[in-house]
């Protein structure tokens, strides 16, 4: 049983420094660039993640609701739902607008294609004047 904490400590020491070098922002890393944090702690597997968690990475309460991730900086969210957002609201506005636009070229275009097509079926060429003989 202990044998297998032997392994099994530095591992998940390892994922868990792993994980949190790659949720770190970038300007949080000290003294190198998060790469070369990455690498230190996947190939020195024991002392590589001791290192990052003792020295690698800025500590202390994130500023300005900042997250960890990457994707959540810059972004934050002052409406709870997007039906209390008037910004979402009025870009859905605008959106239908174009959306109802071009579904009135579309059939505008339907009903020039049928008029066309009927001229054509009932033998009048394409300017309105009659099909050659044969």
């Amino acid at each position: 049983m202990f044998r297998a904490l032997i392994y099994l400590l530095p591992f998940a020491l390892t994922i868990y420094a792993f994980i949190d070098c790659l949720n770190t922002p970038e300007d949080e890393a000290r003294h190198l660039p998060k790469i070369a944090w990455v690498f230190i702690i996947l190939l020195f597997w024991v002392v590589g993640p001791i290192v990052w968690l003792a020295a690698g990475k800025l500590r202390q309460a994130p500023a300005g609701g900042r997250t960890p991730s990457e994707w959540h900086r810059n972004h934050r969210h002052e409406w709870v739902a997007p039906d209390d957002n008037p910004e979402f609201l009025k870009a859905l506005k605008e959106e239908n607008k174009k959306d109802e636009s071009l579904l009135k070229d579309w059939e505008a275009d339907l009903r020039r294609r049928e008029e066309e097509l009927k001229r054509r079926e009932s033998g009048a060429g394409p300017e309105g004047s009659a099909p050659p003989a044969s």
